[in-house]
């Protein structure tokens, strides 16, 4: 399975998205290239700096956020993922 990250801050996190509860979702995609297409849509459609796809083991990453609360969605191929348009990157 894979994640986003900006290049370059590999270590200070994956990205993720606020869901309307106000949550940090963490995206892992199954697939490499459902993860580099949305990596390019966030980078063109929505002025991010170059975004890295990053594998990772998926039962190990799954068991952290679990363990400590976080949450995350599992992007399958199956499904279509848009990043809202009024998303921006943050540098803090």
């Amino acid at each position: 399975m894979y994640l986003l990250t900006v290049i370059g801050k590999e270590k200070e996190g994956a990205f993720s998205l606020t869901d309307d509860d106000g949550d940090q979702v963490l995206y892992i995609f199954e697939e490499e290239d459902d993860a580099i297409r949305y990596g390019l849509m966030l980078e063109e459609e929505n002025g991010f700096p170059e975004m890295k796809v990053l594998e990772i083991d998926d039962d190990l990453m799954i068991k952290t956020c679990e363990i400590h609360g976080h949450r995350y969605t599992i992007i399958t191929p199956n499904d279509i993922v848009i990043p809202p348009s009024d998303i921006t990157y943050d540098t803090v």
